[in-house]
């Protein structure tokens, strides 16, 4: 292995660590929630328990990530806002992805239909993970603390720019 690709390899590596935790907790809050909907669909309608179940399990998602995923000092009640936009914009976009399935084909089968759904939710969790990482939690306050210039994360602003 040559030089360059190690270090582009050790670069990449707190990146896909912060991803891999980034998936475990939005995963296991979204197990959490889907468990707490059905158990408060129980006591009230279904969609008062979802709205419920949505709000806070979007600040505990954001807590989480926040400590564990990006391991960032932000926080805040414009972090939580910010995080709730990426929600809403995630959101959006999954609904806008099955309302295009509906348009091209009225009558999907449910396997179609959960593909399409989960490829589009798979989509916005990466998109919602480079803004949390590069707008929401910076992570530049992290790297100054260890000793590193900010410009060393792996998915900086200009990282993410250049890519564009």
């Amino acid at each position: 292995m040559t030089a360059p690709t190690r270090l582009r390899t050790r670069a990449l590596r707190p990146l896909l660590a912060a991803f891999a935790r980034f998936v475990v907790c939005g995963g296991g809050v979204g197990l959490a929630s889907s468990a707490a909907v059905v158990l408060l669909s129980a006591r009230m309608p279904m969609a008062v328990a979802n709205a419920l179940v949505t709000v806070v399990s979007t600040v505990v998602a954001t807590e989480l990530h926040r400590r564990i995923s990006f391991r960032s000092e932000r926080g805040g009640w414009r972090v939580h806002l910010q995080s709730a936009a990426t929600v809403a914009v995630s959101f959006v976009f999954t609904t806008g992805a099955l309302l295009c399935l509906f348009a091209v084909q009225p009558a999907p089968s449910p396997l179609l239909a959960q593909t399409v759904y989960l490829s589009a939710s798979a989509l916005a969790g990466v998109g919602r993970f480079v803004l949390l990482r590069v707008v929401v939690f910076g992570n530049r306050r992290r790297g100054c603390r260890r000793g590193r210039a900010p410009h060393d994360d792996a998915l900086g602003k200009s990282s993410v720019a250049m890519a564009v």
